[in-house]
This record gives C-alpha cells, sequence and structure tokens, in this order.
C-alpha cells in the first residue's frame, strides 16, 4: 500500500485527470475542490477491494496473502523478508513526501526539482 502511495503521490503530481485542472498537485488535493470527490472515490474503491478481494484466509497467518506475482515460484522466507524491507522503506517514502509538501508546499515533482 506504501508503494503505491509513493507512486501515487509523485504521479498526481505529474498527470492530472480531467476535471481536475484547478485541483492543487501536493497532498492538500484532499481538501479542495474536486480534489475531495477523488479522494472519496479513491476510498471507496480501496474498501470495496479490501472487503471483497484481499479477504484474510483463516489457515494463514495475519497478513500472508500468498505470493502476489505466481509468475515465479520464489515464495521462501528470505523473499517474504525482502518485500518486508521493501514495504518499510515505501513506509518512509510516502511519509517523507507527505512532510516534505505540507513543510515546503511543493508536490513531490517539485521536491525532486521535476
Amino acid at each position: 500500500l506504501a508503494m503505491m502511495a509513493a507512486l501515487g503521490m509523485l504521479g498526481q503530481s505529474l498527470v492530472q485527470l480531467p476535471g481536475m485542472e484547478g485541483v492543487p498537485k501536493g497532498v492538500t488535493a484532499c481538501v479542495s475542490g474536486n480534489g475531495q470527490v477523488g479522494f472519496l472515490l479513491i476510498l471507496a474503491i480501496v474498501s470495496g477491494l479490501e472487503a471483497a478481494v484481499f479477504v484474510q484466509d483463516p489457515k494463514k497467518e495475519p497478513g500472508n496473502f500468498g505470493n502476489p506475482l505466481p509468475w515465479w515460484d520464489d515464495y521462501s522466507e528470505e523473499m517474504r523478508a525482502r518485500e518486508l524491507n521493501n514495504g518499510r522503506i515505501a513506509m518512509f517514502s510516502a511519509i517523507g513526501i507527505i512532510s516534505a509538501s505540507l513543510y515546503t508546499g511543493k508536490s513531490a515533482a517539485e521536491q525532486f526539482g521535476l
């Protein structure tokens, strides 16, 4: 989730959907104008996915949804540990983008100088 959040914050600062031209490109987009509608739509989609698709199997430990990409058979303890570390780094990335955006008022792309 944090990986998608960090990528989404970068993507929203580079590309805007039709009807969202007047919405700020930073993290404050969810509280202004049409950004509120988009934010509520995203929350509804995520809620539906959480309720219907990403359902916890009672036979597995919490958080174990199996191999996310079944193209490879490498679902070892080492690969799971790597994926956990990637998620932790993504959380720091998302928190960093949010904090810097609130402090400076710049979007994710502007923070990178794009």
